[in-house]
């Protein structure tokens, strides 16, 4: 029989792609492979440029349990994630996304998910549930109509048929908006909240992921265990940087606002490449 030591560990890719393995299962998020340099697609013509190296290349990825994927935009699946992920390999994600990888890019396991449905995966003893949780890519209903769909996730892991060990949420390119209130609500507890931030700006001055006071709101509002930000510095199209995030939740703290623990990507403590320890908290 496995023994779980309530451990997962985090390896940070960069952008919003992490590897994350519990017990015997390994998951992957947004997968983000282009190189410095390089284009993503972001639709309707616009290109953003990269400005960092993944820490790790997607041909070298161990074997996939399952892909989470927030969203169909060129940062978040791209050309190398499409050339080299497994056909076969479970990606949980928008319907809308799943749709098109289904049809035109022949991943036959891709399934869309409706906001707080779940599905589950397993890899012997271990197993990860997944909830689709709210997220709107743009505040604007034209705007928002001409994006994809983007979903927020809750990862709860632990055994087969047993209850969550340790709980993880994952924002997605969403903006901050009273919708996200509900997930505190429904999981009031989890031990670590990865955030999208960036204040991602597209021509006319649309913003259309949090900036730094947004996730530094956000990550008041949740009161989760720690936060890892995410998706602030890789593309030229990100205006927002860790400073950004770092300088309000301090803010937040000196008027006695709680929020979770930071953890900083690309510094000693979480540089692009390392891995990250996230051991559970009592859950409730």
């Amino acid at each position: 029989m496995t023994t779980f030591d309530d451990a997962l560990d985090l390896h940070f890719i960069g952008n919003a792609t992490v590897l994350l393995r519990f017990g015997e299962l390994t998951l992957l998020t947004d997968p983000n492979f282009l190189h410095r340099g390089e284009r993503a697609h972001l639709g309707y013509g616009l290109v953003s440029r990269r400005l960092t190296e993944p820490a790790l290349d997607a041909a070298d990825l161990p074997r996939l349990d399952g892909v989470v994927l927030s969203h169909l935009h060129g940062d978040h699946w791209d050309r190398r994630a499409r050339r080299h992920l497994d056909r076969s390999v479970p990606i949980v994600t928008t319907r809308h996304a799943a749709r098109h990888l289904r049809t035109w890019q022949g991943f036959r396991r891709a399934g869309g998910l409706r906001t707080w449905e779940s599905c589950t995966l397993t890899r012997g003893e271990a197993q990860v549930r997944v909830t689709s949780l709210p997220g709107r890519h743009a505040l604007q209903p034209v705007l928002r109509g001409m994006l994809p769909p983007v979903m927020g996730s809750m990862l709860e892991f632990g055994p087969v048929d047993g209850p969550a060990r340790l709980r993880l949420y994952v924002s997605g390119d969403t903006l901050l908006f009273d919708g996200l209130e509900e997930i505190a609500q429904r999981f009031p507890a989890a031990d670590l909240a990865v955030l999208h931030l960036g204040g991602t700006q597209l021509p006319g001055g649309f913003v259309v992921t949090m900036d730094g006071a947004q996730g530094a709101e956000l990550a008041r509002r949740l009161d989760y265990r720690r936060v890892l930000p995410v998706h602030y510095d890789d593309y030229t199209v990100f205006r927002s940087p860790l400073h950004d995030f770092l300088a309000e939740a301090r803010k937040l703290t000196g008027r006695g606002r709680r929020h979770g623990a930071v953890i900083r990507p690309r510094e000693p403590m979480c540089p692009a490449g390392a891995e990250v320890t996230a051991c559970a908290s009592a859950l409730s």
